[in-house]
C-alpha cells in the first residue's frame, strides 16, 4: 500500500468520525465504542448511512448494515464499497 493510500484511509476514518459525531451531536467518537453505547438510535443510524451514501456516492444495502455497529464497521464497509467502485470504474 502506498503512503498516499495510507494517508487517504486515515483521512477517511477521521471524516467518518466527524460525520458520525455531528449527526450524533457528540464531541468525540472513541475507538471501540458501539453506536448503541454512544446513544445513536436507529433514526440517527439511517441519517448516518444516508450522509455516507451522499458524501462518498456509494449505495449501502440493507443486508450490509449488520456490520455497521461502530466506527470500525462503518469504516470497513465504506472502504469495501469505495474499492469496488474504483475497480468498476477502472474496468470501464
Amino acid at each position: 500500500m502506498s503512503k498516499q493510500n495510507v494517508t487517504d484511509l486515515t483521512s477517511l476514518r477521521e471524516q467518518l468520525r466527524t460525520l458520525v459525531a455531528e449527526i450524533a451531536e457528540k464531541d468525540a467518537i472513541p475507538n471501540g465504542a458501539t453506536f448503541k453505547e454512544l446513544g445513536i438510535d436507529s433514526m440517527m443510524g439511517v441519517e448516518i448511512v444516508a450522509a455516507i451514501e451522499r458524501q462518498y456516492q456509494i449505495k449501502i444495502e440493507d443486508d450490509e448494515l449488520a456490520g455497521f455497529k461502530d466506527l470500525d464497521g462503518a469504516y470497513a464497509l465504506v472502504v469495501k464499497k469505495l474499492e469496488a467502485k474504483s475497480a468498476t470504474a477502472a474496468a470501464e
